[in-house]
């Protein structure tokens, strides 16, 4: 993966990673943070639930935020400050997110962005909306 010049990123840039959600996905990640909600894990209880079927834990979908700015823009070397997130729609096993982030705002001095971020599923439905601050410690 090659890295961005933090003087060549603008103001209205924009990167997107795409991945369907597997239930190895949701398994892993309910191992691996121990959210074990019977919602995400549990299909008899979560037909009871108001989404009718499983979920994916929402912080696993918006960890494809985080693999748009650690890889993409701005890329190795970036310095995650903050997030910002609102969960707008659930994420069902078998969708497809897509996570973009868009330089909004750009500070020379600090070497901070602030980046638009949004997760979209394969129907263009926002399922989660935010911002996050990134600093660039690289080139």
């Amino acid at each position: 993966m090659e890295e961005l010049v933090f003087a060549d990123i603008k103001v209205g840039d924009t990167a997107s990673f795409s991945k369907t959600i597997t239930e190895g996905d949701v398994v892993t990640y309910a191992g691996l943070t121990g959210d074990f909600n019977p919602v995400h894990i549990n299909a008899e209880y979560a037909r009871e639930s108001m989404f009718k079927e499983r979920i994916a834990h929402g912080m696993l979908v918006s960890g494809l935020i985080s693999a748009v700015l650690g890889t993409q823009l701005p890329g190795p070397n970036s310095i995650y400050l903050g997030q910002e997130l609102s969960f707008k729609a659930p994420v069902k096993i078998g969708d497809t997110a897509t996570a973009t982030v868009t330089v909004a705002e750009k500070r020379d001095d600090k070497r901070i962005l602030k980046l638009k971020t949004v997760v979209t599923n394969q129907d263009g439905v926002v399922v989660i909306d935010g911002t996050a601050v990134i600093k660039k410690v690289g080139l």
